[in-house]
């Protein structure tokens, strides 16, 4: 009797040292990435924050919060690769940042075969808004604002004819990425690019929750539990698909 009891609260120790060991890993996995791994009886789901603002090729300064795109892109192929990890959960929290950045993200998150889902809280400003359609299906609460603007450049710049080329030619690519990824039409979009009477100094438009479904920027409207529930439907699609017809993306199955 006495060994048993023994041998079951080693058992129990156990246990609690392996949890304890657990969430050890998570918490320095969390400070490193910025995300988290979420594990079930049933799927795996990385949960990866896009926070601050995005610096790009050069370093901000110091106090300022930001997402550090060389952490993030090999971080997404390592999801896409991973045999543990069944879906991704990007959750938005961010002023913008560097263009050539964010759109590089949300390009690697727009062709991850794996399901993904984002979620965009307090706000997805500027480029923050391809990252936010750039999942299979996007979710914001309804408090949440995005702000919809031109292309800004800080420093030299040269007045000449191709400075303004330059300017449209990206604006074009932005603007093509979040029509080909969202509902919203290319019309509606420019229309809210070159508002000059919502936002001071500046064109633009700053949209909430609502406006942002209701325009077709954003999916649906929701909060942790919707976007995890959607996530875990669109894995199990997926495993379903993987198993009939070799894992298509998500949007592809029937």
């Amino acid at each position: 009797m006495f060994t048993d009891e023994k041998t079951k609260d080693d058992g129990l120790q156990a246990d609690e040292s392996s949890n304890d060991t657990r969430e050890q890993d998570n918490l320095s996995y969390m400070m490193k990435t910025g995300g988290v791994i979420s594990r079930s009886e049933e799927e795996t789901i990385h949960c990866l924050t896009i926070i601050g603002q995005i610096e790009g090729h050069y370093i901000l300064g110091d106090g300022q919060k930001a997402t550090k795109y060389e952490h993030i892109i090999p971080l997404l192929v390592s999801i896409e690769e991973s045999c543990e990890i069944d879906g991704l959960l990007l959750v938005l929290n961010t002023m913008g940042g560097d263009v050539e950045a964010g759109l590089a993200i949300a390009e690697m998150v727009a062709s991850m075969s794996k399901p993904t889902v984002s979620l965009v809280l307090g706000g997805g400003h500027s480029i923050g808004v391809p990252l936010a359609v750039s999942a299979d299906v996007s979710f914001i609460v309804p408090s949440a604002t995005m702000t919809i603007h031109p292309v800004r450049m800080s420093g030299t710049v040269i007045g000449v004819p191709q400075t303004y080329y330059y300017f449209e030619r990206m604006q074009n690519r932005i603007i093509r990425f979040i029509t080909d990824h969202s509902s919203v039409s290319e019309g509606t979009f420019r229309d809210m690019l070159l508002r000059t009477d919502e936002i001071a100094t500046d064109t633009g438009t700053i949209i909430d929750g609502y406006q942002a479904v209701e325009c077709g920027l954003i999916d649906r409207t929701g909060g942790l539990a919707d976007a995890l529930a959607e996530l875990r439907e669109l894995i199990r699609i997926y495993k379903d698909g993987q198993k009939d017809g070799g894992g298509k993306k998500v949007q592809d199955l029937p």
